[in-house]
Parts: structure tokens; C-alpha cells; sequence
């Protein structure tokens, strides 16, 4: 984890992409967003069928229109989260201000908390359903690979958004660095550990040096001279 305010350095550093990837959060939000195009595309490709009498198509949990679309709406929108959240961690170093920072970190705790949740109830509606249905809805068992794919990415979507949770949680807890997010000034004589220097006053100085005297003006040097007077010898 990286220090400074809420898990990021200084604003105004530059991006470094190799760095990003690396990072825990990201790579989890990477991982949930992959799970969540299988999860979609696997009800949305194979998770309709219809016999061969039979014009309309039916979901294959157990013909539960409901289990359908919320499987996939559960996965479309776990998708676009994770590319709006992507796209906030590349710009969250750029954020200057600590208190944005923290609005974004909680948000996060918030969203990932949420869909952790979602994710489990999709687990278990999905596969309740599955559980339930009757071989006569699918005699060919079409699509069940697509069912049970959808079952078990459910399932392990859960743990990837806890951990985003964990992750922002512990993002919270670094709180703001005041070496680098300090709002009061601090003097550098004062953090290298030396005094101020004494204050000395020009005034001070000039009386040190003596009283400065104009001097005498040339109509008084004239009357001291013609004040002098020789005498003759």
C-alpha cells in the first residue's frame, strides 16, 4: 500500500501504468469485471431455449424469466461499475484534495460492499432454480454448461468485491498523510531541527554605529576665519 493520503502519493506525480496494474484493488476490479462478462454473456448467449414445438424461449432456471434478466442485469451493471471505478483509480492520484479523496474511497467501500451482496443473491436465486428444474423444460439439456458457468462466477464474484471492500476499507484507515497533506505551513528550520535566527533591527544597528552629524555649512567656516586675526611680531 502506498503512502500518502488514502493509499496515494502526492497529487501531480505522473501515471505510471506498470505500477497501476500491479496495485491489489485493481487487479480484483480487473478480475471482476471478467467475471462479470461471463456471468451476462453466458445467460444472454446459451440461457434461453425453446422445444421444437415452441416459438417463445424460456430461461433455463427452471423457465424464471426473473432469474434471467437478474442475472444479467446483476452482471451488466457489476461491469460498467468496474470500468467507472478503473477509471476513478487512474485519475485518484491526481485528486488534490483530501477530503475527495476520502468521498471516493468510501463510495468505494460503499459500492463494493453492495455488490458483494448482489452477487451472493444471484448465486443462490441462480442456483435454486437450476436446482428446481424439470427435465421435461430442457429434455436436450441444452445451455447447461452456460447455467452452471453463470452459477460459479456468481459465486466467486462475491469474494472479489468483498475484497474490494477490504481493500478500500484499508485505503480509509491510511487516512491523510500530513507530511505531504499538511493544510498548516511549516517552517524548514523548524523540521530540520534548528532555531530561528536572532532578529536584529536596523535601528539598532544605526545607534551601534554612532550619531551622525551634518557638517558644518561654508557661511560658518567664513565667520571662524574672520574671526581669526594675526598680530604682528
Amino acid at each position: 500500500m502506498e503512502p500518502g493520503a488514502f493509499g496515494a502519493g502526492k497529487a501531480g506525480g505522473a501515471f505510471d501504468p506498470q505500477t497501476f496494474i500491479r496495485q491489489p484493488h485493481t487487479i480484483l476490479r480487473m478480475v471482476s469485471w471478467l467475471f462479470s462478462i461471463v456471468v451476462f454473456g453466458s445467460i444472454v448467449n446459451e440461457g434461453y431455449v425453446n422445444q421444437s414445438d415452441e416459438e417463445e424461449e424460456y430461461c433455463i432456471f427452471n423457465r424464471n424469466q426473473n432469474a434471467c434478466n437478474y442475472g444479467v442485469t446483476v452482471g451488466v451493471f457489476a461491469f460498467i461499475s468496474c470500468l467507472l471505478y478503473l477509471a476513478l483509480d487512474v485519475y485518484f492520484p491526481q485528486i488534490s484534495s483530501v477530503k475527495d479523496r476520502k468521498k471516493a474511497v468510501l463510495s468505494d467501500i460503499g459500492v463494493s460492499g453492495l455488490w458483494a451482496f448482489l452477487w451472493f443473491v444471484s448465486f443462490c436465486f441462480l442456483a435454486d432454480q437450476w436446482r428446481v428444474s424439470k427435465s421435461e423444460y430442457n429434455p436436450l439439456n441444452e445451455g447447461a454448461d452456460a447455467a452452471r458457468a453463470a452459477i460459479a462466477f456468481s459465486f466467486f464474484s462475491i469474494f472479489t468485491w468483498v475484497g474490494q471492500a477490504v481493500l478500500a476499507f484499508q485505503r480509509y484507515q491510511l487516512g491523510a498523510d500530513s507530511a505531504l497533506f499538511s493544510q498548516d505551513y511549516m517552517d524548514p528550520s523548524q523540521e530540520a531541527g534548528m532555531p530561528y535566527a536572532p532578529y536584529t533591527n536596523e535601528d539598532d544597528t544605526t545607534d551601534n554605529m554612532g550619531t551622525y552629524q551634518q557638517p558644518p555649512s561654508g557661511d560658518a567656516f567664513d565667520a571662524e576665519t574672520q574671526g581669526y586675526q594675526t598680530q604682528d611680531y
